[in-house]
């Protein structure tokens, strides 16, 4: 009886710390927000979202940044996702599951867990330095695929594995090839959690500083990037330039910057999420 008790105030003592955390960080994170937009909401205007950078705060603008990002997240996207989902369902659906098949998906999910900058040196070796792309948004798009690769793989391989295998067998007794049941009975109904695991690579990817500067991208550049070819600046880096300047003016910049990179975040994920959640209640099950 006393061990019950004490088990019961136990568990009610676990509630109430993890409810009070979450309450703290989601405070503090409330006031972070809050300040942002207090100091950074008035400075947003065209010119800002028009102008080039600037020495001088008042005329400073992000075209280049969220333009960009925009590159970075749109050619990311296009190398990343069909290759990340195409390993996965290669991995579960075809490859023999034998030691080194094993070991293959071990270190795949290990890799999820290095740290951006590791991919920042591989991607410098590979695109910047063999492959001669230098300081391009295309060789910052393929490293930052690179370190999204395992996520939409890990995603994608656990979305496959939860498809009832009745589902498969009923497609199959329909005469169905392999690919048929894959492509117009497995994937749709697997589409909603790796839509999910593609959300959460491609939210990585807008806030990534760390791999673009190791690569050489550069914090101020005069000019918009036309091609996949030419240099280019995001807006995490802009943001940590105007950061580092003694003006109070700049500190305002970055704030209105902040504030244009949640919204880029905000309507990227929310139509990746309605995507998703569409193709959930189409093939629910």
């Amino acid at each position: 009886m006393f061990k019950s008790s004490r088990n019961r105030i136990i568990d009610k003592s676990f509630q109430v710390i993890g409810l009070a955390t979450t309450i703290f960080g989601l405070l503090i994170l409330a006031t972070f927000i809050f300040y942002i937009f207090y100091v950074g909401a008035t400075r947003i205007d065209w010119a800002f979202m028009t102008n080039l950078p600037s020495r001088f705060y008042a005329k400073a603008g992000i075209l280049t940044a969220w333009t960009g990002t925009i590159w970075i997240f749109v050619l990311t996207a296009f190398s990343a996702i069909p290759i990340g989902i195409s390993t996965g369902i290669y991995l579960e659906e075809y490859a023999k599951k034998t030691r080194l098949a094993n070991i293959l998906e071990i270190n795949i999910s290990n890799l999820a867990g290095v740290p951006s900058i590791i991919y920042g040196l591989l991607g410098l070796e590979i695109f910047g330095r063999f492959l001669g792309l230098g300081r391009s948004v295309l060789a910052g798009s393929f490293t930052l695929a690179l370190l999204i690769l395992p996520i939409i793989i890990v995603a994608t391989k656990e979305s496959l594995r939860a498809v009832p295998q009745s589902l498969k067998d009923a497609a199959y007794g329909l005469g169905a090839t392999k690919w048929q049941t894959i492509w117009t009975q497995v994937l749709p109904v697997s589409f909603s959690g790796i839509m999910t695991g593609i959300v959460l690579a491609l939210s990585r990817v807008v806030g990534e500083t760390a791999p673009l500067i190791v690569i050489g991208a550069l914090a101020y550049v005069p000019f918009v990037a036309k091609t996949p070819m030419d240099d280019f600046t995001v807006l995490p880096m802009q943001i940590f330039n105007w950061i580092s300047r003694p003006q109070h003016g700049f500190i305002v910049n970055a704030a209105a910057a902040i504030i244009i990179l949640l919204i880029i975040v905000i309507i990227l994920n929310g139509f990746a999420v309605f995507i998703r959640n569409r193709a959930s209640r189409k093939n629910n099950w």
